[in-house]
């Protein structure tokens, strides 16, 4: 297996254009981030997924931010569905069980195997400007173990792999990470009894975990403003040491402001391997892959080696996308906008959250 292997690459359109095919065949990643950028139309969607599987001489990734509200990319060719805040409110678990089941099967439809979903976070304000807005399954440890497990459970159940994020919580965050580097001063012990017992309980019905662009000073004391993603005391000692994960670790985008503002790109490619993850993330400056990809010649061996054996095992229970059909769509969306009246009422159903980037980037990207 290659280096390529541990790069999870965003694409630059709709279409896959001969250039970046040919730069795609060569570096050979782990896995493609869609976005809005890259839908279009259902067909137009299938078509790009599907040449993306045939570049590949390994079953790639094929993953996207599909949570509901505001952040669900396939809203650009369908319903929205209702947020988590939305169907944590109603209080309603076969809604939340529901909802798990339809994003599995849509995603399946297009070819989609990984979803960077359940967001385990926990809302202290469900107004705080942090990125977190109408994203968070429960304003308790126990609501969002409760909630998210639901939903997890229900859109494994359809054959797409989860990603449990922002490891290790993103709750008290002050800024939004797409700007800013947030520092959160919690101590080790306030840390265990909230933002990870949701890791706790749920890890073992988790397939991957992203870790966030977040500074703890309780587990990076020496280092100020370090992130999370790049912390060894965080990806290795606390996820996998202490918490007993042995599943997919990645990174969050490593082309936010919590990142670029603080470190080089050499170091935040080669240090977030060396720190625990898997897969380095870069979706937006597509230039910059090849760079990456050069950068891992720098990191040791072993790190190496351990990555690409939880990449394989990971790979192994990738499922292969659902026959396409325009029918099956309609369905689906159909069964998605009811799910939406159930939720919120025929009234507020009908207003879509508007994507303007004001609340976060988080809704563009």
């Amino acid at each position: 297996m290659s280096l390529g292997q541990l790069l999870l690459t965003g694409v630059p359109g709709p279409e896959l254009d001969s250039d970046t095919a040919a730069r795609f065949k060569k570096l050979q990643p782990g896995g493609f981030i869609l976005f809005g950028r890259n839908i279009k139309s259902p067909e137009q969607l299938r078509k790009l997924i599907d040449d993306l599987r045939d570049i590949s001489k390994i079953e790639p990734f094929i993953t996207i931010d599909q949570e509901g509200g505001r952040v669900s990319r396939l809203r650009l060719i369908g319903q929205e569905p209702p947020n988590a805040q939305a169907l944590r409110d109603k209080g309603d678990p076969a809604l939340i069980k529901q909802h798990g089941k339809l994003t599995g099967q849509i995603l399946r439809l297009f070819g989609f195997n990984l979803d960077l979903c359940p967001v385990l976070d926990i809302s202290y304000d469900d107004t705080a400007d942090n990125s977190l807005k109408g994203r968070c399954w429960g304003k308790t440890t126990q609501q969002v173990i409760d909630n998210a497990g639901i939903f997890n459970r229900a859109m494994r159940k359809e054959g797409v792999l989860s990603c449990a994020k922002h490891f290790p919580g993103y709750g008290p965050a002050e800024c939004d990470p797409h700007e800013f580097l947030p520092v959160i001063t919690k101590s080790r012990s306030e840390m265990e009894m909230s933002e990870l017992m949701p890791y706790t309980a749920l890890l073992p019905e988790i397939d991957s975990v992203m870790t966030c662009h977040s500074n703890y000073t309780a587990y990076d004391p020496d280092r100020g403003r370090w992130p999370a993603s790049l912390s060894h005391n965080i990806c290795t000692k606390l996820l996998r040491d202490q918490l007993g994960f042995e599943g997919l670790a990645m990174t969050d985008d490593l082309d936010m402001g919590a990142i670029l503002n603080e470190v080089t790109f050499e170091q935040a490619i080669q240090e977030a391997v060396r720190a625990g993850n898997d897969l380095v993330m870069i979706c937006h400056r597509l230039e910059m892959v090849e760079q990456a990809r050069q950068h891992l010649d720098g990191v040791e061996h072993p790190i190496i080696h351990d990555a690409l054996v939880r990449i394989e095992k990971t790979k192994k229970r990738l499922v292969a996308p659902d026959k396409f059909s325009l029918d099956r769509f309609d369905a689906i969306n159909k069964d998605i906008w009811d799910l939406r009246v159930a939720t919120l009422g025929e009234e507020k159903a009908s207003v879509l959250s508007v994507e303007d980037g004001k609340r976060s980037p988080v809704e563009l990207y």
